[in-house]
C-alpha cells in the first residue's frame, strides 16, 4: 500500500480527531533558570492567593491562522476561578488579560504558577511579579500533573461551556468575555467543589478521600488567611445573585456564540499550496530529466 493510499484510507479517521483540543505551549526563554519549579506535591499548605494559570486554544481543530485563547486562573486553596479570552497568545494580550484577572480577584494574588510557555515565561511578567512581590514559579516541562488544578478547570469551566469550535473574530471574542464575566459569579458563588484531602495506595489500588463539597466563596470566607474587607465584598456580591436569571443569561450567550461559529466558513485544515513554487519545481525537474547524458 502506497503512502498516498494510506492517507486516503485514514482521512475519515483523522478527521474525527480534529475537534479535540491541542497543546499550544512553546518553550520559553533562558529566563526559566531564574524561575523556580513547583511540583503538584508542593501545594499542600497553599493559602488563598496562590494561583495556577494556563491557556486554552479555540482553534476548532485547525491550528492555522489567528484564533482566540482563554486564560484560566485558578486559586489552589479555594478553587476560585476566573477566565479571560484574548485574540491570540501574544505576550502583550496574555499579560493584559492576567492583569484584568488579578484586578477582579476578591483577594490579593501572592503567587503565580505557570507552564513553560513563552507567553508566561517572559521579562514583562517576571518583572511585574518582582515589583508586586508575587511569587512566580513554573511547572516541570512536559508534566501536566504539576498544573492539575487549572487543567481540571480548563475542562469543567471552559470546554464544557463553550466547546471545541473555532473562535477567531472580534464578535466571538467579545461574547467569550461576556460569558466569563457571568460564569465567574456562577462558578465561584453557586457551584460546590470537592477537594482531595488524602490518597492512600494499597498495591495497585488507590483510595482517595475528599472533603465536603463547598463553593469557592464559602471556602474563602471560612479561611482565616483572607482579610475582613474581601469577605465583606464577597458576601455583598453573593446577596445580589439571581441564580435562574444568571443561568439563562449564560445559556443565551453560549447559544449566540455557537450560532456565529457554525455559520462561518470553516478554517482550512492545511495552508494553501504555493502553486507558483510547484510549477517552478516541476520545470527544473523536467529540465534535469531531459538533459542529455554525459556518457
Amino acid at each position: 500500500m502506497s503512502a498516498a493510499t494510506i492517507d486516503r484510507r485514514l482521512a475519515g479517521q483523522r478527521a474525527k480527531l480534529l475537534p479535540h483540543g491541542r497543546s499550544h505551549t512553546k518553550p520559553g526563554s533562558l529566563l526559566k533558570s531564574q524561575i523556580p519549579i513547583r511540583t503538584w506535591a508542593q501545594w499542600d499548605n497553599a493559602v488563598p492567593g496562590f494561583v495556577e494559570i494556563d491557556l486554552v486554544g479555540h482553534e476548532g481543530g485547525a491550528a492555522s491562522g489567528q484564533y482566540c485563547f482563554t486564560l484560566t486562573v485558578t486559586d489552589i486553596a479555594t478553587g476560585w476561578t476566573v477566565n479571560r479570552s484574548v485574540p491570540n497568545k501574544a505576550q502583550k494580550h496574555v499579560f493584559a488579560a492576567l492583569r484584568h484577572v488579578l484586578a477582579v480577584f476578591p483577594f490579593p494574588v501572592i503567587g503565580i504558577d505557570s507552564d513553560n510557555g513563552s507567553e508566561f515565561i517572559n521579562n514583562e511578567l517576571f518583572e511585574f511579579c518582582l515589583e508586586h512581590r508575587i511569587t512566580f514559579t513554573r511547572s516541570r516541562p512536559s508534566n501536566k500533573n504539576d498544573g492539575a488544578h487549572v487543567e481540571q478547570k480548563n475542562w469543567s469551566r471552559v470546554r464544557e461551556l463553550v466547546g471545541y469550535l473555532r473562535y477567531d473574530t472580534a464578535a466571538e471574542l467579545e461574547l467569550l468575555n461576556e460569558i466569563w464575566e457571568l460564569d465567574r459569579i456562577f462558578t465561584n458563588y453557586l457551584l460546590p467543589q470537592q477537594k482531595l484531602i488524602a490518597k492512600v495506595r494499597h498495591g495497585a489500588k488507590v483510595s482517595k478521600t475528599h472533603d465536603r463539597a463547598t463553593t469557592p466563596h464559602r471556602r474563602a470566607v471560612a479561611d482565616p488567611a483572607v482579610a475582613r474587607m474581601p469577605v465583606i465584598r464577597m458576601n455583598a456580591q453573593y446577596k445580589k445573585i439571581r441564580p435562574a436569571a444568571l443561568s439563562r443569561q449564560i445559556l443565551a450567550l453560549t447559544g449566540r456564540l455557537e450560532a456565529i461559529a457554525t455559520a462561518k466558513q470553516p478554517a482550512p485544515i492545511k495552508p494553501a499550496v504555493n502553486e507558483r513554487w510547484n510549477h517552478t519545481s516541476r520545470r527544473f525537474s523536467h529540465e534535469a530529466t531531459n538533459q542529455p547524458s554525459r556518457r
